[in-house]
This record gives structure tokens, C-alpha cells and sequence, in this order.
């Protein structure tokens, strides 16, 4: 059975098209196209987010969920 991230067609943030690439979200497990990826680099948390994926893989959780998603709205910024 293939993961569904590999057979979406959509992408969950904008409801775009996934045709132009897909790549997962560094705070959850949103499936993202590749203008919300970038996007998502501008979050004011966004290092926080890779630093604990980063954690997580090195103790052996290949499975981490993120630290939560708010819209871009931490620590009152947007």
C-alpha cells in the first residue's frame, strides 16, 4: 500500500496542485507544495521546528508529528 503522501493531489495548506513538487511541513505532517514550503520558512518558529525534527531522528523517531502548526501566528508575529 502507498502512503497517501505520495498520492495526493492537493496540497493542504492552499489546496494548490501538487504537481510541482511536494514536500512534507517541518511542523506537522501537512504535505505541502513547494510556494507553502518556502512560506513556511519565514514562520517565526520555523528553526524551532528543525531543531526538534533534527532531535527526534537522532534518538530514532523517524515518525515525529512536529511541534504544531499555528497559521504563522507565534510568538505574535503576522
Amino acid at each position: 500500500m502507498q502512503d497517501e503522501f505520495f498520492t495526493k493531489k492537493k496540497c493542504d495548506r492552499c489546496g494548490g496542485s501538487l504537481d510541482g513538487g511536494r514536500t512534507m511541513s517541518r511542523f506537522n505532517t501537512d504535505c505541502l507544495c513547494m510556494r507553502c514550503a518556502e512560506a513556511e520558512k519565514n514562520h517565526p518558529d520555523y528553526d524551532k521546528a528543525v531543531e526538534a525534527e533534527i532531535a527526534e531522528i537522532r534518538k530514532g523517531n523517524f515518525n515525529f508529528k512536529g511541534i504544531g502548526y499555528d497559521g504563522g501566528k507565534a510568538n505574535g508575529k503576522r
